[in-house]
């Protein structure tokens, strides 16, 4: 299996970077925020991390593709760097700290491209979560100090943890039906979005989430940080990987019945 060690440890100084940058403007009076064509916010900090970290993959990834959220597709090649410099973006401009940085790196295989690096960095809640291929699925401060995820051993729906972010999106793909009866049938549920209820799932502390529409550079690096902390990550429709235009993500054990509920239509 390829050791993807000097990649992992790049994703990180690309993190810290960028770490810094946004850092640096958040909750700024100043903060210039923009409304994009598919009505989502933009703020000048998610450009310049951008600009940042493709800076940083120029030099030292000259040969590598690179796919951002706010600058489209760069290069081609069997090796891609998929960024989404704040995801959250709503959360950093209104000032909640739950917004990161993503970073992955993703390569072409016998069925398609698939995340092998993953960096999960959200530095106004002093977290950061990581994993490679084969290597598992950490949190810590660096690669130095930091300790193994595993996910929860949860063997049952009424005892299990359930996040997810809105109600809305559901409600549009006629699936809000299948999402309240899994509310009722769980032990505990609760709205917490974007990247953190998927780190919780690898983490252990939740055991189930799912979003009915995301982009490929809002699960890549999740995806593969749930995989390796023995987790499974699949589209509603239950492809693997980050690649169906939504995401479930669970322990593993109570997978197929979270994709059951999810999938039921109104």
């Amino acid at each position: 299996m390829p050791d993807y060690h000097d990649d992992l440890r790049l994703a990180h100084v690309l993190a810290d970077a960028a770490d810094a940058a946004t850092m640096d403007r958040f909750k700024a009076l100043d903060l210039k925020v923009e409304t994009k064509p598919d009505m989502t916010p933009v703020s000048e900090a998610d450009k310049a991390a951008e600009e940042l970290i493709r800076g940083h993959l120029h030099r030292a990834r000259p040969r590598d593709a690179i796919l951002g959220e706010e600058y489209g597709v760069e290069g081609t090649g069997p090796r891609r760097w998929v960024i989404d410099p704040i995801d959250g973006t709503k959360n950093y401009v209104r000032g909640v700290p739950v917004w990161a940085t993503l970073i992955s790196l993703m390569e072409a295989g016998d069925e398609g491209f698939r995340p092998v690096v993953g960096v999960v960095s959200a530095p106004a809640l002093n977290r950061r979560w990581w994993a490679a291929k084969g290597a598992g699925a950490y949190t810590g401060r660096s690669l130095t100090s930091a300790t193994r995820m595993q996910v929860s051993k949860v063997g049952r729906i009424a005892d299990a943890s359930f996040a997810f972010s809105s109600l809305s999106g559901w409600e549009e793909q006629g699936r809000l039906d299948g999402l309240l009866d899994l509310t009722r049938a769980c032990w505990r549920t609760r709205g917490y979005g974007d990247f953190w209820p998927y780190m919780m799932v690898a983490e252990g502390s939740v055991d189930l989430c799912a979003e009915p529409e995301l982009s490929l550079w809002d699960m890549a690096a999740p995806a593969i940080v749930v995989q390796e902390a023995g987790g499974r990550y699949t589209s509603l429709d239950g492809e693997d990987g980050p690649g169906g235009g939504n995401a479930a993500a669970s322990n593993g054990l109570l997978h197929d019945e979270l994709l059951g509920y999810l999938n039921q239509r109104n």
